[in-house]
């Protein structure tokens, strides 16, 4: 299975960007697929998650009503739309899939990470 991500950049805080991660090898449907991030110096936290038929979304605390998780399968595809970026959002955003109905801690695959940086 291999996962790119893509749609990282820099941004002035306040703004918006929207990540993707296209998923191959594998039926996307059959994933449920999760973002996470590691800020330098920082250990890799949980971003978001959403489940294979987009029955179960989660958000880490930090995020909640600001980023948006979403999925099309046709295109096998997950997206995170961030709106309001502050300058504690800047990190290395990673997307991850896992075969079993919710993404754990340790999913069982892994993207290339995306940089986002959010200038104050």
């Amino acid at each position: 299975v291999q996962l790119q991500a893509s749609g990282g950049g820099l941004v002035q805080a306040g703004g918006s960007l929207r990540l993707s991660c296209a998923v191959s090898g594998r039926t996307f449907s059959t994933l449920s697929m999760g973002w996470f991030r590691q800020a330098p110096g920082k250990a890799r936290e949980f971003v978001a998650a959403i489940s294979w038929m987009s029955g179960t979304i989660g958000y880490a605390d930090s995020v909640k009503g600001r980023f948006t998780i979403s999925r099309d399968n046709a295109q096998s595809t997950v997206f995170l739309q961030m709106f309001n970026l502050k300058p504690e959002d800047t990190a290395v955003y990673y997307c991850a899939a896992d075969r079993s109905g919710w993404v754990s801690v340790n999913p069982d695959y892994w993207g290339q990470g995306t940089q986002v940086t959010v200038s104050s």
